[in-house]
């Protein structure tokens, strides 16, 4: 035997010192879990005195993880997971399927297409309860944030269960007036704000207007249709999204862009997970 005491961890030190490092701040570790700055912090001291090493380089507002660090957030991420899974178990019932789902979803899609598959889950199912984030960033699933991302970009990393759900087609619209009273030359454009500018339909967009002005930006698709029907320019939207007052622009415009449904294998077996997921690939299958 070592002279090292062997001292029990507590699961809650090495969770919040995970949010930790995946966010790379104690403000953004504290958002994600929903705790004050001074817990996460805490409950990091605690766990490097419980192991009785530095695991992080506090530099100023950022952390930089040691490299015993490094090996810790790695072997936290895999209990993460499992954790996951044994507690989706409580989710399962020999009578009636039940549990708490998460979805992850882009706002607008989410608004105009799985409102109804989710309140058809309802219906059928009582004992399932489906909360829906409206989000585009690229959710981890390990952090357990959401139990099924819908996702406009494949993962490349995880232990996932993936499947292509559908393939949207962008395309450049604007009103009626706009086009019979604006020369194409003075078109002004709608587009996305700058967190947004990585984007392959703004990438497209920005290629259309070819140096004419982005004039109006918004990250939220409600505003964009909104301000194109009001006569403010052109816009480029999902087909999913497009009111009929909008005259679609003839052209070699069009952007396809693929649709996935993502969860983490551990899990999407469990009953209310896979009966959300079933419903979900129903949608865009009609």
């Amino acid at each position: 035997m070592s002279g090292h005491k062997f001292t029990q961890l507590d699961w809650d030190d090495l969770r919040h010192f995970l949010a930790l490092a995946q966010s790379g701040t104690f403000l953004g570790a504290a958002r994600q879990l929903g705790v004050e700055h001074a817990t996460i912090s805490r409950r990091v001291s605690s766990l490097e005195a419980k192991l009785e090493r530095k695991l992080v380089d506090r530099r100023g507002r950022r952390v930089v993880l040691t490299a015993e660090g490094e090996k810790v957030a790695k072997h936290a991420a895999l209990i993460a997971v499992q954790t996951a899974a044994v507690e989706q178990i409580g989710r399962s019932s020999a009578t009636e399927v039940r549990g708490h789902v998460r979805i992850s979803a882009p706002p607008a899609l989410s608004s105009v297409l799985l409102a109804q598959p989710m309140v058809a889950v309802r219906r059928d199912h009582p004992g399932v309860e489906i909360t829906l984030v409206g989000e585009k960033r690229l959710t981890s699933l390990n952090r357990r944030e959401a139990d099924i991302a819908v996702r406009l970009s494949r993962p490349e990393d995880g232990d996932y269960s993936i499947t292509k759900l559908h393939e949207m087609t962008f395309n450049l619209f604007a009103s009626k007036t706009y086009l019979e009273t604006v020369a194409p030359a003075e078109w002004t454009f709608i587009g996305y704000d700058e967190g947004m500018n990585a984007s392959p339909q703004q990438v497209r967009l920005v290629e259309v207007a070819a140096g004419r002005p982005i004039a109006l930006r918004s990250s939220v698709l409600e505003f964009q249709v909104a301000a194109a029907r009001l006569d403010g320019g052109v816009v480029m939207l999902p087909d999913f999204a497009v009111p009929g007052d909008l005259q679609r622009i003839e052209g070699n415009h069009a952007l396809v862009r693929e649709l996935w449904l993502v969860v983490h294998s551990e899990i999407k077996n469990v009953p209310s997970i896979r009966i959300v997921l079933d419903a979900l690939k129903n949608t865009f299958r009609k």
